[in-house]
């Protein structure tokens, strides 16, 4: 497997997100693995970008 993915798999063993296990984390197949990772995070990157409130129209 790959260094990256046996990494980000430690990170969820460790801390694993709320409704998980060490165990489901475990046994996760490496694509499953990147794409929890990939909804976990999609947001970060836009966090500055919006206003305290949330999004807004104008």
């Amino acid at each position: 497997m790959d260094p990256r993915t046996e990494r980000l798999r430690k990170k969820y063993m460790d801390d694993p997100p709320e409704g998980m296990s060490s165990e489901d984390i475990r046994h996760m197949s490496e694509d499953d693995l990147l794409d929890m990772d990939y909804f976990l995070n999609e947001d970060v990157e836009f966090d500055d970008e919006f206003g305290e409130e949330g999004f807004y129209l104008f």
